[in-house]
């Protein structure tokens, strides 16, 4: 039986050095905290788990480079990753992947190769390509070291807030390795606290296989929560750890993403990505009433042009 908390605190420790204490930041009027991992190295929350996993690759896995597939964070904290430890790095993304992020992988020296279609479709290149290729594959959600990364920043939470048993955390949801890493801690560490995961209705891949066990039939729409976007791999981890763990899925819409966006700048002078934005949406439309609440905002590579349209946009 794994012990999630062990895991996650030597998680925590190896990756310290290399990575931000992101902060915590709390509005006494709304009685809200907000993780800002928009301020992390890599503007994601996504280099916790890359980090974790790749340092504990062995020197042949190394020497074998490393692959993976991404809408951007993960790419950025696998290819970050690959320049600490000397290896190289192949990030498959989607032809449509936010150009911000795009360049910041190219600027870390990552080989991308784009791929027609979404992401789900440039996960299954990148997985064929690792397998052909003999290279090492990094799962931005289904691999228990990259989830134990992940939860590293609810480690700091607590740390910060000692115990909220009456809290709820409102977490975004793609492949599921963030919210289903909390999860572990939180349950590992005895708390009563209610963990909400939050995706966009343009892609509630999550949402269907937490509330009908499957997500056949879901038509994915494009959503400015790009990196919460993609069918979920079926024999993914995550998914019975969500099932375990968390409480409710919830859903959010296109336009509330924007106006999450918008409030985060104006009330916070926050800069967040849509991805981030749909737990500050669930919050804002109340579909979470509870007090207090603590909202992770995960990123903050927002397309700039993109960024200054909605937050110039009237409310």
């Amino acid at each position: 039986m794994i012990n999630h908390y062990k895991l996650i605190e030597l998680s925590a420790r190896r990756i310290e050095p290399h990575i931000k204490k992101t902060p915590l930041i709390f509005d006494s009027e709304a009685n809200i905290y907000l993780k800002c991992e928009n301020h992390q190295v890599t503007g994601s929350f996504k280099v916790r788990g890359a980090l974790n996993k790749v340092l504990t690759l062995s020197p042949d896995e190394l020497d074998r480079g490393l692959v993976t597939a991404s809408a951007g964070n993960h790419g950025l904290g696998v290819a970050l990753s690959s320049n600490l430890v000397g290896t190289s790095a192949t990030i498959f993304c989607s032809e449509n992947a936010v150009q911000t992020k795009v360049q910041a992988i190219k600027a870390m020296g990552a080989n991308i190769k784009f791929v027609k279609g979404g992401y789900a479709q440039a996960e299954i290149a990148a997985k064929k390509y690792a397998l052909e290729s003999h290279a090492c594959w990094i799962s931005p959600y289904n691999d228990q070291l990259v989830i134990a990364g992940q939860a590293t920043l609810a480690m700091e939470i607590m740390d910060e807030l000692s115990e909220q048993a009456d809290a709820t955390w409102c977490v975004p949801v793609g492949g599921g390795g963030l919210i289903s890493g909390i999860g572990c801690f939180l349950q590992s560490v005895g708390s009563q606290v209610r963990l909400i995961g939050v995706q966009s209705q343009a892609s509630p891949f999550f949402h269907s296989i937490f509330y009908h066990g499957t997500q056949n039939g879901i038509t994915e729409k494009p959503s400015l929560a790009d990196g919460l976007s993609g069918r979920v791999d079926p024999e993914s981890i995550t998914i019975q750890w969500i099932k375990r763990t968390v409480d409710d899925i919830i859903l959010v819409s296109e336009d509330e993403i924007r106006d999450a966006i918008r409030y985060a700048w104006t009330k916070y002078n926050q800069i967040i990505e849509g991805s981030a934005a749909v737990a500050l949406a669930a919050v804002m439309t109340n579909r979470v009433t509870s007090r207090p609440v603590v909202v992770i905002l995960s990123g903050g590579n927002v397309q700039p042009e993109i960024h200054v349209r909605i937050v110039g946009m009237s409310s």
